[in-house]
Protein backbone atom coordinates (compact mmCIF):
# COMPACT_ATOMS: atom_id res chain seq x y z
CA UNK A 1 0.00 0.00 0.00
CA UNK A 2 1.18 3.59 -0.47
CA UNK A 3 0.88 4.98 2.80
CA UNK A 4 -0.45 8.44 3.43
CA UNK A 5 2.17 9.77 5.92
CA UNK A 6 -0.54 12.05 7.30
CA UNK A 7 -2.65 9.01 8.67
CA UNK A 8 -0.22 8.65 11.24
CA UNK A 9 1.74 10.59 13.76
CA UNK A 10 5.37 11.44 12.06
CA UNK A 11 7.52 9.45 12.25
CA UNK A 12 6.25 5.90 13.15
CA UNK A 13 7.74 3.41 14.95
CA UNK A 14 7.37 -0.02 13.91
CA UNK A 15 8.59 -2.91 16.21
CA UNK A 16 9.50 -6.23 14.95
CA UNK A 17 10.30 -9.59 16.38
CA UNK A 18 14.39 -9.95 16.76
CA UNK A 19 15.87 -12.75 14.55
CA UNK A 20 13.78 -13.28 12.16
CA UNK A 21 14.76 -14.69 8.99
CA UNK A 22 16.83 -12.37 6.15
CA UNK A 23 14.19 -12.50 3.75
CA UNK A 24 11.68 -10.77 6.50
CA UNK A 25 14.20 -8.72 7.74
CA UNK A 26 14.72 -6.94 4.03
CA UNK A 27 10.86 -6.83 3.60
CA UNK A 28 11.19 -4.28 6.59
CA UNK A 29 14.30 -2.49 5.35
CA UNK A 30 12.50 -1.32 2.32
CA UNK A 31 9.81 0.34 4.86
CA UNK A 32 11.45 3.72 4.71
CA UNK A 33 8.39 5.39 6.10
CA UNK A 34 8.81 4.06 9.28
CA UNK A 35 11.69 3.50 11.94
CA UNK A 36 12.23 0.01 12.54
CA UNK A 37 13.22 -1.12 15.95
CA UNK A 38 13.31 -5.08 17.77
CA UNK A 39 10.43 -5.57 19.83
CA UNK A 40 12.36 -7.16 23.36
CA UNK A 41 11.33 -10.61 24.31
CA UNK A 42 9.66 -9.23 27.32
CA UNK A 43 6.06 -8.84 26.39
CA UNK A 44 3.74 -6.46 27.74
CA UNK A 45 1.45 -7.82 30.98
CA UNK A 46 0.22 -5.71 33.38
CA UNK A 47 3.26 -6.08 35.45
CA UNK A 48 5.45 -5.56 33.12
CA UNK A 49 4.12 -2.84 30.74
CA UNK A 50 5.26 -2.37 27.74
CA UNK A 51 7.69 0.86 28.75
CA UNK A 52 9.08 2.19 24.89
CA UNK A 53 5.26 2.93 24.34
CA UNK A 54 4.39 5.90 27.09
CA UNK A 55 6.68 8.30 24.53
CA UNK A 56 3.61 7.64 21.48
CA UNK A 57 1.01 9.49 21.10
CA UNK A 58 -0.57 6.35 20.06
CA UNK A 59 0.12 2.64 20.15
CA UNK A 60 -1.46 0.34 17.36
CA UNK A 61 -1.08 -3.62 18.31
CA UNK A 62 -1.54 -6.16 15.68
CA UNK A 63 0.38 -9.39 17.48
CA UNK A 64 -1.43 -12.20 16.49
CA UNK A 65 -3.48 -10.36 14.01
CA UNK A 66 -4.72 -14.10 12.06
CA UNK A 67 -6.37 -14.55 15.21
CA UNK A 68 -8.83 -11.66 15.67
CA UNK A 69 -11.98 -12.16 14.34
CA UNK A 70 -12.25 -9.15 12.41
CA UNK A 71 -9.39 -10.14 10.01
CA UNK A 72 -11.28 -13.10 8.95
CA UNK A 73 -13.89 -12.78 5.74
CA UNK A 74 -12.42 -9.04 4.66
CA UNK A 75 -10.07 -8.06 2.51
CA UNK A 76 -6.55 -8.15 4.38
CA UNK A 77 -5.51 -4.79 3.52
CA UNK A 78 -8.78 -3.27 4.76
CA UNK A 79 -8.43 -4.90 8.04
CA UNK A 80 -4.85 -3.34 8.44
CA UNK A 81 -6.15 0.03 7.45
CA UNK A 82 -9.43 0.23 9.72
CA UNK A 83 -6.81 -1.02 12.86
CA UNK A 84 -4.47 2.26 11.43
CA UNK A 85 -8.18 4.17 12.36
CA UNK A 86 -8.80 4.56 8.04
CA UNK A 87 -11.94 4.05 6.40
CA UNK A 88 -10.60 1.50 3.85
CA UNK A 89 -13.50 2.88 1.35
CA UNK A 90 -11.76 6.55 1.51
CA UNK A 91 -8.61 4.64 0.07
CA UNK A 92 -9.08 3.79 -3.71
CA UNK A 93 -8.17 0.56 -4.79
CA UNK A 94 -4.54 1.91 -6.85
CA UNK A 95 -3.33 2.66 -3.59
CA UNK A 96 -4.06 -1.13 -1.91
CA UNK A 97 -1.53 -2.04 -4.30
CA UNK A 98 2.32 -3.31 -3.74
CA UNK A 99 3.65 -0.95 -6.39
CA UNK A 100 5.37 1.49 -3.71
CA UNK A 101 7.42 -1.60 -3.47
CA UNK A 102 9.46 -1.71 -7.10
CA UNK A 103 11.04 1.53 -6.70
CA UNK A 104 12.60 0.61 -2.97
CA UNK A 105 13.87 -2.34 -3.92
CA UNK A 106 16.04 -3.49 -6.88
CA UNK A 107 15.86 -6.80 -8.09
CA UNK A 108 18.69 -8.79 -8.75
CA UNK A 109 18.47 -9.30 -12.34
CA UNK A 110 17.93 -12.85 -13.05
CA UNK A 111 19.96 -15.33 -15.46
CA UNK A 112 16.88 -15.32 -17.95
CA UNK A 113 13.86 -13.52 -18.89
CA UNK A 114 10.36 -13.18 -20.29
CA UNK A 115 9.66 -17.09 -18.22
CA UNK A 116 7.09 -18.61 -16.48
CA UNK A 117 7.25 -18.85 -12.92
CA UNK A 118 5.80 -21.57 -10.92
CA UNK A 119 5.83 -21.45 -7.25
CA UNK A 120 4.07 -24.24 -5.79
CA UNK A 121 5.24 -24.00 -2.12
CA UNK A 122 3.79 -21.67 0.18
CA UNK A 123 4.58 -21.14 4.32
CA UNK A 124 2.82 -24.28 4.80
CA UNK A 125 1.19 -27.66 3.66
CA UNK A 126 -2.49 -26.67 3.76
CA UNK A 127 -1.66 -24.28 1.40
CA UNK A 128 0.82 -25.88 -1.19
CA UNK A 129 0.01 -27.36 -4.74
CA UNK A 130 0.29 -30.84 -4.32
CA UNK A 131 3.55 -32.66 -6.54
CA UNK A 132 0.65 -34.32 -9.11
CA UNK A 133 -0.32 -30.40 -9.76
CA UNK A 134 2.60 -28.77 -9.91
CA UNK A 135 4.33 -31.31 -12.47
CA UNK A 136 0.94 -31.22 -14.74
CA UNK A 137 1.11 -27.04 -14.90
CA UNK A 138 5.01 -27.44 -15.76
CA UNK A 139 4.31 -30.03 -18.38
CA UNK A 140 0.89 -28.09 -19.76
CA UNK A 141 3.49 -24.69 -20.18
CA UNK A 142 6.03 -26.39 -21.39
CA UNK A 143 3.94 -28.51 -24.24
CA UNK A 144 2.45 -24.90 -25.02
CA UNK A 145 5.76 -23.04 -25.54
CA UNK A 146 6.69 -21.27 -22.78
CA UNK A 147 9.93 -21.29 -21.10
CA UNK A 148 9.38 -22.31 -17.23
CA UNK A 149 11.43 -21.57 -14.15
CA UNK A 150 10.06 -23.89 -10.86
CA UNK A 151 10.61 -22.80 -7.78
CA UNK A 152 9.48 -26.79 -7.38
CA UNK A 153 11.16 -30.35 -7.73
CA UNK A 154 12.59 -30.55 -11.08
CA UNK A 155 10.31 -31.33 -13.81
CA UNK A 156 11.73 -32.20 -17.37
CA UNK A 157 11.49 -29.03 -19.45
CA UNK A 158 11.53 -26.65 -16.97
CA UNK A 159 14.69 -24.91 -15.10
CA UNK A 160 14.63 -24.92 -11.17
CA UNK A 161 15.18 -22.00 -9.72
CA UNK A 162 18.38 -21.44 -7.06
CA UNK A 163 16.84 -21.03 -3.97
CA UNK A 164 16.87 -17.02 -3.43
CA UNK A 165 19.03 -15.81 -0.75
CA UNK A 166 17.94 -12.56 -0.44
CA UNK A 167 14.71 -10.78 -1.16
CA UNK A 168 16.56 -8.73 -3.66
CA UNK A 169 17.34 -12.29 -5.44
CA UNK A 170 13.07 -13.39 -5.12
CA UNK A 171 12.51 -9.62 -6.65
CA UNK A 172 14.70 -10.58 -9.23
CA UNK A 173 12.97 -13.90 -10.18
CA UNK A 174 9.56 -12.66 -10.27
CA UNK A 175 10.20 -9.32 -12.32
CA UNK A 176 12.42 -11.48 -14.90
CA UNK A 177 9.06 -13.40 -15.52
CA UNK A 178 6.32 -12.80 -18.05
CA UNK A 179 3.91 -14.68 -15.72
CA UNK A 180 4.32 -16.15 -12.52
CA UNK A 181 1.83 -19.29 -11.72
CA UNK A 182 1.12 -19.52 -8.11
CA UNK A 183 -0.55 -20.75 -4.53
CA UNK A 184 -1.76 -18.59 -2.38
CA UNK A 185 -0.50 -15.06 -2.21
CA UNK A 186 3.14 -14.41 -1.34
CA UNK A 187 4.25 -14.15 -4.68
CA UNK A 188 1.01 -12.47 -6.28
CA UNK A 189 1.82 -9.93 -3.90
CA UNK A 190 6.02 -9.55 -5.53
CA UNK A 191 3.71 -9.74 -8.97
CA UNK A 192 1.68 -7.44 -8.30
CA UNK A 193 4.48 -4.55 -7.22
CA UNK A 194 6.79 -5.46 -10.51
CA UNK A 195 3.61 -5.36 -12.93
CA UNK A 196 3.61 -9.41 -13.46
CA UNK A 197 0.67 -11.26 -14.87
CA UNK A 198 0.01 -13.99 -12.22
CA UNK A 199 -2.26 -16.60 -11.92
CA UNK A 200 -3.12 -17.64 -7.81
CA UNK A 201 -4.90 -20.72 -7.09
CA UNK A 202 -6.27 -20.07 -3.59
CA UNK A 203 -7.51 -23.89 -1.15
CA UNK A 204 -8.16 -21.17 2.57
CA UNK A 205 -9.23 -17.99 1.57
CA UNK A 206 -11.53 -16.37 -0.91
CA UNK A 207 -9.44 -14.50 -3.51
CA UNK A 208 -11.21 -11.32 -2.57
CA UNK A 209 -9.66 -11.15 0.65
CA UNK A 210 -6.30 -11.37 -0.71
CA UNK A 211 -5.73 -9.91 -4.51
CA UNK A 212 -8.61 -7.97 -5.12
CA UNK A 213 -6.94 -4.91 -5.85
CA UNK A 214 -4.27 -6.59 -7.96
CA UNK A 215 -5.23 -5.93 -11.76
CA UNK A 216 -3.08 -8.67 -13.17
CA UNK A 217 -4.01 -10.86 -11.07
CA UNK A 218 -6.48 -14.09 -11.94
CA UNK A 219 -7.62 -15.67 -9.16
CA UNK A 220 -9.04 -19.23 -8.68
CA UNK A 221 -10.91 -20.47 -5.63
CA UNK A 222 -10.70 -24.12 -5.19
CA UNK A 223 -13.59 -25.42 -2.72
CA UNK A 224 -12.20 -27.20 0.29
CA UNK A 225 -15.44 -27.35 1.94
CA UNK A 226 -13.06 -25.98 5.56
CA UNK A 227 -13.89 -23.13 7.67
CA UNK A 228 -13.69 -19.96 5.28
CA UNK A 229 -10.39 -18.01 6.16
CA UNK A 230 -8.71 -20.89 8.03
CA UNK A 231 -4.98 -19.48 9.12
CA UNK A 232 -3.40 -23.06 9.92
CA UNK A 233 -4.01 -26.56 9.77
CA UNK A 234 -5.88 -28.35 12.69
CA UNK A 235 -4.40 -31.93 11.52
CA UNK A 236 -4.17 -34.55 8.54
CA UNK A 237 -7.78 -33.73 7.61
CA UNK A 238 -7.29 -30.61 6.67
CA UNK A 239 -4.58 -30.98 4.29
CA UNK A 240 -5.92 -33.90 2.99
CA UNK A 241 -9.20 -31.63 2.38
CA UNK A 242 -7.52 -29.20 0.97
CA UNK A 243 -5.24 -31.37 -1.51
CA UNK A 244 -8.88 -32.95 -2.82
CA UNK A 245 -9.63 -29.59 -3.36
CA UNK A 246 -7.09 -29.67 -6.26
CA UNK A 247 -9.11 -31.98 -7.95
CA UNK A 248 -12.78 -31.35 -8.36
CA UNK A 249 -12.64 -33.89 -10.96
CA UNK A 250 -10.55 -36.98 -10.22
CA UNK A 251 -7.78 -37.64 -12.30
CA UNK A 252 -9.09 -34.95 -15.37
CA UNK A 253 -7.62 -31.96 -14.83
CA UNK A 254 -8.72 -30.14 -17.71
CA UNK A 255 -10.09 -27.71 -15.45
CA UNK A 256 -6.14 -26.88 -14.49
CA UNK A 257 -5.80 -26.61 -18.26
CA UNK A 258 -8.97 -24.38 -18.58
CA UNK A 259 -7.12 -21.92 -16.26
CA UNK A 260 -4.19 -22.09 -17.79
CA UNK A 261 -5.16 -21.35 -20.86
CA UNK A 262 -7.49 -18.50 -19.92
CA UNK A 263 -4.88 -17.14 -18.02
CA UNK A 264 -1.30 -17.18 -20.04
CA UNK A 265 -2.75 -18.40 -23.33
Amino acid sequence: MALDRGALPDPPVLFRLPGLAPLVQQTYEAADFCEVRDLPWAYETPATPFAPAATFARTIDIRDFAFDPAFRGVAMIDFFLRTLGLDPSSVPSSAKRIAWLAPKLRPTPAPARGYVLVCPKTSMALRDMPPEIHAAIVTWLVQAGHRVVTQGDPIPGATTAAPCETLADLAGLVAGAHAVVSADTAMPHLADAYAVTCLAFFTTHRPEWRVRDYPLCRAVHLRTGLPDALEFSRGPDDVAAARAAWFPEGADLSWLHRALAAALG
